[in-house]
């Protein structure tokens, strides 16, 4: 690919051109134009799904912290909910457009009322797959970053537990540096199987990693 080279213009700051530079040669950034996907993070769960094969015909699946909704357009294609047999239900502080085949819940996950809401629109309560590809926004301190990230990745992965029907499957970023070895224990106590993975499509240059738990084992059959 022609890599394409940004100057810094007058109201242009050094960085602003970096990062302008990266997108306009990011194959992942083009090809997301191509495919008609909100974000180049789409290809993540893409990845992710390819290997191992999470997304099913028929599922319900919970999206958090959706916007700009890419992970939510692959989740629709995949679990047909576009043609009603699957479901997913998205939830973001953040507005989003419509997607065919999404419930948008436009609602910080945090708030104390937004699992009794998901729930609500659930098929039978209950979800086959809870995605989380959250992150809090950044006050430029490394350890608190980390920290804020690390507690939405445990409140999701609370919330997946309560959820999840047995079988179910969880997916969640979540950054290098120590906390998420925690994380990891936690949920192998209420998952079969548990990885660490990073897709392809994670730029290189980034502390994210992502669980992937399968294998649910069902409210209150933690393994000892």
């Amino acid at each position: 690919m022609l890599r394409v080279r940004v100057k810094t213009a007058a109201k242009r700051s050094t960085s602003s051109a970096r990062w302008l530079e990266r997108q306009l040669n990011d194959p992942y950034v083009v090809a997301s134009k191509r495919d008609g996907f909100r974000s180049r993070a789409a290809y993540k769960l893409i990845e992710i799904d390819d290997k191992f094969k999470i997304l099913k015909p028929g599922q319900r699946v919970v999206d958090l912290g959706a916007a700009p909704g890419g992970w939510s357009q692959v989740a629709a294609e995949r679990v047909k909910s576009v043609d009603g047999r699957g479901q997913v239900v998205a939830i973001d502080y953040l507005g989003m457009e419509p997607l065919a085949g999404v419930e948008i819940v436009e609602l910080d996950f945090t708030d104390e009322t937004a699992e009794a809401k998901l729930k609500a629109l659930l098929r039978d309560g209950g979800a086959d797959v809870v995605l989380s590809d959250m992150a809090a926004p950044t006050v430029g301190h490394a350890r608190t970053d980390h920290l804020r990230i690390m507690g939405l990745a445990e409140a999701a992965a609370g919330f997946a537990c309560d959820v999840l029907a047995p079988g179910g499957a969880f997916v969640c970023k979540v950054l290098q540096g120590g906390t998420e070895k925690e994380l990891l224990e936690l949920l192998k106590s209420s998952f079969t199987v548990v990885r660490h993975v990073k897709p392809p499509a994670s730029r290189s240059d980034s502390a994210e990693l992502y669980v992937v738990a399968t294998g649910f084992r069902g409210a209150g059959d933690k393994a000892k």
